[in-house]
């Protein structure tokens, strides 16, 4: 037997079992060693130490000096009663703070334990995704092992920063979109069945179709959820339910339906309003619960209720954010994101030569935000060839993809004026593999005479090379130490440093 045919059989033996073992690489490459460095990184400074005042007080207290330092050591009692002014709304503080209450936050692995296992779990739901959009358990495990093992995606889950939980929410939503979409046809579908029945069965089966959506409800308690971690949620949401009408009445013409135009746009129109706007926006309040049962936080007491108070803290959150013009030398542009010419660097410390660091140039513990650049290359390219093929074909799996990452990537080209980093691609990022998947996928089974097999040995060598990166790449992501030079060869770009 040929090589080919081994590693054929050896897929083939393995492919049921495909999920649960990109699941177990997904874990283990996100709780491995969860609790080093043992130091609050980049942002974690901010959202850590206020998960824990959140999770005391009811909202995000003050600091006193030199509290990174205490907190490090195991001094957590450094905070007053006093507010502090937070920009980001509480859930996904809530969310960090939850280990730490369980098991104390003396143990480093707790500050980062959620982010760790959400991101395990959007590996998961990646799968589930691509499993229903392709319609094939090979592309769902590609898609997870993409996931799985990409830089950016690992970094965002073993940091406890709210952006992984923003694209968590963010893509449980798209997949109870999808499940509503596929819903939707099958009732739509129905109406070449019935097209003969009575006036009044008619309009039951319109009613049905238009209001029997409980996927859409979910949908929208995943938007609020992900409102509740950060505001980019409503980018989500508005494209989301954008679709659902624009998808709807393109349904109602393709299936024959009177009058679709108006029923599609005004009719389904006013009924997404109505069952997404109270659920989404209901959900949203509830992660503000803690602030509204208490009295000390910020601007609580700002108005004679609580409720003209809050409206008062969301616009001076709307305020700090439009104004943010911080310089931060790992700000970068939105238009360099899909390309990665600047990731950020959550963490950097320079060891000197030593007996813990032999090496004549010294040593180096880095932790960068930094995708495994075979990806995030192919998956750019990837996209710019779905831009282009949707405007020609309108594939409905083209412009889902298509939907997801322009609703986490394109409101940032508004925003170009202001203090952004890169990491922020984390909540677009599953989008982007899903459209490498998808072209991989396209030319895996292209069928031009005598170009199939050059194609597929050219996946191949592609697929192997993508898993030796990440391999080589993992002390950048983990946070080993290293000698100078091995960490200098990373760095592949001059931005990059």
């Amino acid at each position: 037997m040929s090589l080919r045919d081994q590693l054929a059989a050896v897929y083939r033996r393995y492919l049921p079992y495909g999920f649960w073992i990109v699941t177990g690489i997904a874990a283990f490459l996100r709780f491995f060693n969860l609790g080093s460095p043992k130091a609050l990184i980049f942002d974690e400074t901010y959202y850590i130490k206020d998960a824990w005042t959140l999770s005391h007080l009811g909202y995000e207290g003050q600091w006193l000096p030199e509290s990174d330092a205490k907190w490090v050591s195991g001094v957590f009692s450094t905070f007053n009663h006093n507010a502090s002014f937070i920009v980001h709304p509480p859930l996904g503080k809530w969310l960090i703070a939850l280990p730490m209450l369980v098991f104390g936050p003396q143990n480093t692995w707790t500050w980062r334990f959620s982010s760790a296992l959400v991101g395990t779990l959007a590996v998961v739901l990646i799968m589930f995704i691509a499993k229903r959009l392709l319609q094939s358990r090979s592309a769902a495990v590609l898609a997870g092992m993409f996931f799985a093992i990409d830089g950016h995606a690992i970094v965002l889950a073993r940091t406890s920063l709210l952006d992984n939980f923003l694209m968590f929410f963010a893509l449980l939503a798209f997949y109870f979109l999808i499940r509503d979409r596929d819903d939707a046809r099958v009732k739509y579908s129905l109406r070449r069945s019935i097209k003969d029945a009575a006036p009044l069965e008619m309009r039951d089966h319109i009613s049905s179709v238009i209001w029997n959506r409980p996927w859409l409800l979910a949908c929208a308690v995943a938007l609020g959820l992900a409102t509740g971690v950060k505001w980019s949620g409503l980018y989500f949401a508005a494209a989301f339910g954008l679709y659902v009408v624009v998808s709807e009445t393109l349904l109602r013409k393709r299936y024959g339906y009177k009058n679709w135009w108006s029923e599609g746009l005004f009719g389904q129109g006013v009924a997404t309003l109505v069952l997404m706007l109270p659920a989404y926006a209901l959900t949203y309040l509830a992660t503000w619960t803690g602030w509204i049962l208490t009295i000390g936080g910020w601007d609580r007491n700002s108005k004679p209720t609580w409720w003209e108070s809050l409206i008062q803290y969301h616009k001076d959150i709307y305020q700090f954010h439009v104004n943010l013009h911080t310089p931060h030398s790992y700000a970068s542009n939105p238009l360099t994101w899909l390309f990665m010419i600047r990731p950020t660097s959550f963490y950097y410390e320079s060891i000197p030569d030593s007996a813990a660091c032999p090496s004549i140039n010294g040593c180096s513990s880095a932790i960068t935000a930094m995708g495994n650049p075979f990806i995030w290359w192919g998956a750019a390219a990837a996209i710019l060839y779905l831009v282009v093929h949707y405007a020609r074909y309108f594939n409905r799996t083209e412009g889902l993809i298509l939907l997801g990452f322009a609703a986490g990537y394109v409101p940032w080209l508004f925003y170009m004026q202001r203090t952004i980093f890169e990491f922020y691609a984390i909540a677009f990022l599953p989008y982007t593999i899903l459209a490498l998947v998808y072209v991989l996928r396209s030319l895996w089974y292209r069928h031009t005479p005598g170009r199939g097999f050059r194609w597929r040995k050219a996946i191949t060598i592609y697929l192997i090379s993508v898993g030796l990166i990440s391999f080589f790449y993992l002390s950048e992501w983990w946070g080993f130490t290293t000698p100078y030079w091995y960490w200098l060869i990373h760095m592949w770009l001059p931005s990059w440093i």
